[in-house]
């Protein structure tokens, strides 16, 4: 576990929606980018929810979604939006509020 993730504390879990549209190739890369920055980066503290739109379009109105692919992090609050296929991982990251896995390593004292 790494520093960041231990300072997420035992109770923070990261509520995650994924809006696609179908299985594009664009909405595949989404799923499978991150799918990896969650592994990578949140360690299981986490709960990604994969909605296609085609199949579910209700599923939009409350958080008003309105490009696809786009990530919402419901929890921990602010509630963000990623939209694009989340391959700019270190955006990804800044806008789950995480720092890059190595970062640490990285600073000076």
């Amino acid at each position: 576990m790494t520093a960041d993730n231990q300072s997420l504390g035992a109770s923070a879990r990261y509520k995650l929606r994924l809006f696609v549209t179908g299985s594009t190739p664009r909405s595949t890369r989404a799923i499978e980018n991150m799918q990896k920055i969650c592994d990578e980066n949140l360690e299981g503290q986490y709960d990604l929810e994969i909605i296609d739109v085609y199949q579910n379009p209700e599923a939009t109105r409350d958080l008003q979604i309105i490009a696809t692919p786009t990530l919402v992090k419901i929890l921990p609050e602010p509630l963000r939006r990623i939209i694009g296929d989340l391959s700019d991982k270190e955006r990804v990251l800044a806008g789950l509020n995480l720092a890059p896995v190595g970062a640490a390593k990285n600073r000076l004292p």
